[in-house]
């Protein structure tokens, strides 16, 4: 392994790539990966990248902090993908080269998901663990040998505890996302499991907050790190909006399927699990094709609505907190917290959806006359300054945060299959809910296939609502 660099910080704020900064290749990336990297669209290193990358090339144990979307998997990917293939140690069966935790089966996934065309051009094997779906495949794969082995803590305790893979040949740790690890309780599981790993090896550990529970970790298994803290914890994306919109809870739903039913993607999120579920079936209800995403849902329901909102057949993902880090999908224009969340911490990791790498974005939080106080607490210990306004239904404003004509599937279309199970939720009567004095012409879905109605942007000023009604809505028999 490489000597170890003398102790230093590169401080930086900005959240786009360093055009003017070192290349990938000054920062000791090596030429196979920067052609892959090319290959993908990567051209210029982010900050976090550029702090990190000379350190974890070196070896380093490396400490990094930086705001949710900050460009962190590659940071970790490529001195992993680059120390591994320089190593002359070959893969065995049961016993990965390299680790990587993460919290969430999601992110597991995305995780591999940007590491395979690196590993591919580097001919090395990943492996992904995590519970709910078949083991026998993740055996499989672990006797055929892994180079790197990207897993969720507790699947990989149960492989390790049925013998079918060991942890005394892993060259490099990761941990991603350690601060949400800790949130959900698996510290004591990513003790243990990084217990079973080689004290001699290299560990870089990343997280949007260096808080306490995390400092348990760095002090136990951290060997003279290098910190580099991109950004403060309260730092917030320049180019992301925040509104904060004051509304009756009887107009709350009617607001939602107003800029639900907007252009583009929009993430939505909710306390409970229970509360995701019931708000997707009431948008689909209304005409808004949405998919759910919490921890009731089997492994094979999260793949197949994660993979409609991805594509675009499910315009709306209501989700709980998991899906705050758990994925990462291009072109999130819109977030509402339609629950705002207890902590600021989830704030600022829910909003982090939006304004990615140096895109624009905008953050909505529903509030409710008996969340005022709370969500000023809110507010204040995220660092965010939002706009504030009350409205209703059909408030100009609402046009401005989700621009374009509103399309809902029409009566009787079916929506998207992994949203059909919403149909139960079907309000009384049957019918869609419209806003009044708009315009309606049906066409058809370029997603889909199912046929829309768009609905016009209303003049500014217009009622498309009145407040605590249902305005415009069409019964069927």
């Amino acid at each position: 392994m490489a000597a170890r660099r003398p102790r230093h910080h590169v401080p930086s704020t900005s959240d786009t790539p360093e055009t003017t900064g070192p290349s990938f290749a000054q920062l000791g990336v090596p030429a196979r990966l920067i052609t892959a990297l090319t290959a993908q669209g990567i051209v210029a290193p982010f900050p976090i990248q550029a702090a990190t990358l000379p350190d974890a090339l070196a070896g380093r144990d490396v400490l990094g902090r930086g705001r949710t979307g900050s460009g962190k998997t590659y940071a970790f990917a490529l001195p992993v993908l680059a120390r591994l293939a320089a190593s002359p140690l070959p893969r065995r069966p049961g016993r990965p080269r390299a680790l990587i935790l993460a919290p969430t089966r999601e992110l597991a996934s995305q995780i591999a998901e940007a590491m395979a065309p690196l590993a591919a051009a580097l001919s090395l094997r990943i492996l992904t663990v995590f519970g709910g779906v078949g083991a026998q495949p993740q055996i499989s794969g672990l006797r055929a040998g892994v180079d790197i082995l990207i897993a969720c803590p507790g699947r990989l305790t149960d492989h390790l505890a049925s013998g079918h893979a060991r942890l005394d040949a892993v060259e490099i740790t990761v941990l991603d996302e350690a601060d949400h690890m800790a949130d959900l309780g698996f510290l004591p599981d990513v003790t243990r499991l990084l217990g079973q790993t080689p004290r001699t090896g290299q560990r870089l550990l990343f997280s949007a907050t260096l808080d306490a529970a995390v400092d348990v970790l760095v002090r136990r298994f951290l060997h003279d790190p290098v910190t580099h803290r991109v950004d403060p914890v309260s730092s917030t994306n320049a180019d992301m909006a925040h509104h904060v919109l004051h509304v009756q809870p009887a107009t709350r739903l009617a607001v939602l399927v107003d800029l639900t039913a907007a252009p583009g993607r929009t993430l939505v999120f909710t306390r409970t699990k229970r509360g995701a579920r019931q708000l997707t079936r009431q948008l689909v209800a209304e005409g808004v094709p949405a998919v759910e995403l919490h921890g009731n849902l089997g492994q094979q329901a999260r793949t197949r609505n994660l993979l409609a909102f991805t594509e675009g057949s499910a315009r709306t993902l209501v989700a709980t907190d998991i899906a705050a880090r758990g994925i990462h999908v291009d072109g999130i224009a819109l977030v509402i917290h339609a629950d705002p969340p207890i902590e600021h911490k989830a704030y600022l990791h829910r909003s982090g959806r939006t304004a990615r790498a140096g895109a624009s974005g905008t953050v909505v939080t529903l509030m409710t006359d008996a969340q005022v106080a709370d969500v000023r607490t809110l507010t204040r210990k995220a660092g965010i300054t939002p706009t504030t306004t009350r409205l209703r239904p059909g408030h100009p404003l609402l046009a401005q945060l989700a621009p374009g004509d509103r399309a809902f599937v029409a009566p009787g279309a079916e929506p998207p299959a992994s949203s059909r199970a919403g149909r139960r939720g079907h309000p009384r009567g049957g019918g869609k809910r419209k806003p009044a004095n708009t315009s309606r012409t049906p066409a058809r879905s370029p997603n889909t296939g199912a046929q829309t109605v768009t609905v016009a942007a209303k003049p500014a000023g217009a009622a498309a609502f009145s407040a605590g009604t249902r305005v415009g809505r069409r019964r069927t028999r």
